[in-house]
């Protein structure tokens, strides 16, 4: 557990965004990930597979992306044909809604009850496509306690994501100098705060071990959701 000195209590923001995967639940099904290869199939005409790509810290764009690159695909038919691909995955997802399995991370509807109880500004920043991250959040019962989102429909880039959600609070708090913290699970949100000049507080409930996080000096890490909660 560890959370910066030289920083407010946590618990002081005025707005919170969450990434979804990793940090506010865990897939235990197969539905985005086929959803990924089927529209790779359909829409490009590719019968590839998104293994080998990263993916935890990246965006479903980003992630399509490399698998054309790999295969060959020019990046102009990947650019003309992105509302295409956007479509057809969401279109997968909802299809195979019945499908999704989310576990919540540790201690996480504690969490965003809190923040909820006092008032606080929730909102999603996510490399998932929209349509996705909101089908996921439903799925798991968090949908209610989000006003908003900023995903990867628009923005392929960690950075773009995280400042359209910064913005959209601001905006919606009516405050320029809002204190916004974001809440990761990946060295990719740790760097995307600090290019977007916001603190991160991150969890190690995805793939990346406490240690491995903690290197990359966020503002605040955490085991999970249960030592962010006993820190406040």
């Amino acid at each position: 557990m560890s959370l910066s000195s030289n920083r407010r209590r946590w618990l002081e923001g005025d707005a919170y965004l969450f990434d979804i995967d990793g940090t506010l639940l865990n897939s235990r099904d197969g539905v985005h990930y086929q959803a990924f290869h089927s529209a790779i199939q359909a829409v490009f005409g590719v019968s590839s597979r998104i293994d080998g790509v990263p993916v935890h810290g990246n965006t479903d764009l980003g992630i399509v992306r490399a698998v054309l690159e790999r295969e060959g695909v020019s990046p102009a038919i990947f650019e003309r044909d992105v509302p295409r691909l956007i479509a057809h995955m969401g279109e997968e997802v909802t299809r195979n809604a019945a499908q999704l399995a989310p576990e919540l991370c540790p201690a996480i509807f504690e969490l965003l009850t809190l923040l909820q109880s006092k008032g606080k500004l929730l909102g999603v920043v996510s490399g998932n496509l929209e349509r996705i991250g909101w089908l996921k959040l439903e799925a798991s019962g968090l949908r209610p306690f989000f006003a908003f989102g900023s995903f990867s429909d628009h923005h392929e880039s960690r950075e773009d994501i995280f400042r359209v959600g910064i913005a959209e609070a601001r905006r919606r708090l009516g405050r320029d100098l809002a204190e916004i913290y974001v809440v990761g699970d990946t060295p990719a949100d740790i760097r995307a705060a600090r290019m977007t000049g916001v603190p991160v507080i991150v969890l190690a409930t995805g793939i990346f071990p406490f240690k491995e996080l903690s290197a990359h000096r966020p503002d605040g890490c955490f085991a999970c959701c249960t030592d962010l909660l006993a820190a406040g």
